[in-house]
């Protein structure tokens, strides 16, 4: 595959996984979703590395770029937070022999995507209806996303202008709301100290969860990755299990109704990450939506927000092909 003069390069960095592909900013459709390809972070010392990779197996010859990454993005530089990587941006565009290249935080191109999804992409969580983002002139979005790590972010429309928050949400504390969770909230701060959000609702959380009910229980458990917890409790082999995902659930309620509640996000809530295709089930069966309005006299109010889960693989690179578009166009 060889680009054409008008493409750039996409990509979408997580603790885990990278994702390339190739944009067309004058298309319909900007995102080669043909192009995407898929390798491991843990693969490869540096972006640099892992981008020439791409480059050497598409055959692609592309002078500009976007990249999301899960870090914070600071001064040309980014540290990915689940992942020994350290971003220095004008480095790696000199060493890829780039025109430009921009790095933003990998939410701000997951809120970037939100009025680029098809109808058949998301799922619809709640009573409320999904919201039709292009027909309000004014309107406030917030995206939750339990994956390697939590990301957080939101898409702001403001005369027909879209722009995105790049934050850093999934490290606020956790604030227990039942009895049990601070119990698990007592035993998990004796084994790290100070307890995010991050630490008990994501991939790499849901095992300290897990962890933390065993202990609770007086059971000896082994550290099982979050693909056996979630397999145990679809199964429902595994007590613990099924509570784990069961807590997880509420939980994200919790904290996605709260940051509704901070942001003014009342046009809807958003849930992305490589966690939400498992996660689902436990999802709209559960607490989710119930600790998501249950918030004192803002439980009505809540009510009549959107929550939607994004179910597109691809919504993290649609975002960045998204912000390519508009750079471009601001240039």
């Amino acid at each position: 595959m060889t680009a054409d003069a008008g493409c750039g390069l996409v990509a979408d960095i997580g603790g885990t996984n990278i994702r390339f592909a190739l944009v067309e900013p004058q298309a319909a459709a900007p995102l080669l979703r043909d192009s995407i390809r898929r390798y491991r972070v843990a693969d490869y010392p540096s972006l640099g590395d892992a981008a020439r990779r791409y480059l050497d197996d598409t055959g692609a010859d592309v002078s500009h770029a976007v990249c999301a990454a899960a870090g914070r993005v600071t001064a040309g530089e980014v540290r990915l937070t689940n992942h020994p990587w350290v971003i220095r941006v004008e480095d790696t565009r000199a060493a890829l022999g780039l025109a430009s290249m921009r790095v933003v935080n990998d939410f701000a191109a997951m809120s970037r995507c939100l009025p680029l999804l098809a109808p058949g992409a998301v799922v619809v969580l709640g009573a409320a209806a999904a919201p039709a983002i292009n027909a309000a002139s004014e309107a406030t979005y917030a995206v939750i996303g339990p994956g390697t790590g939590l990301g957080v972010g939101a898409l702001l429309k403001r005369t027909r202008h879209f722009d995105v928050l790049e934050t850093e949400g999934g490290h606020v504390a956790f604030a227990p709301q039942t009895d049990e969770e601070i119990e698990i909230l007592r035993v998990l701060r004796a084994r790290y100290g100070r307890v995010s959000n991050e630490r008990l609702i994501s991939g790499s959380g849901l095992p300290h969860l897990h962890q933390a009910l065993c202990a609770l229980a007086g059971t000896d458990c082994e550290r099982l990755p979050p693909e056996a917890i979630t397999a145990a409790a679809d199964a429902g082999s595994d007590a613990l299990c099924v509570r784990a995902l069961e807590i997880f659930a509420a939980i994200l309620g919790s904290v996605a109704g709260d940051l509704v509640l901070t942001l003014g996000a009342w046009d809807g809530l958003y849930l992305a990450g490589g966690l939400l295709p498992r996660l689902l089930p436990w999802l709209q069966r559960g607490a989710f939506r119930t600790r998501f309005e249950d918030k004192g006299r803002f439980a009505e109010s809540l009510h009549r927000v959107p929550s939607v889960a994004i179910m597109d693989p691809d919504a993290g690179l649609l975002g960045a092909a998204a912000l390519a578009v508009q750079y471009q166009r601001e240039a």
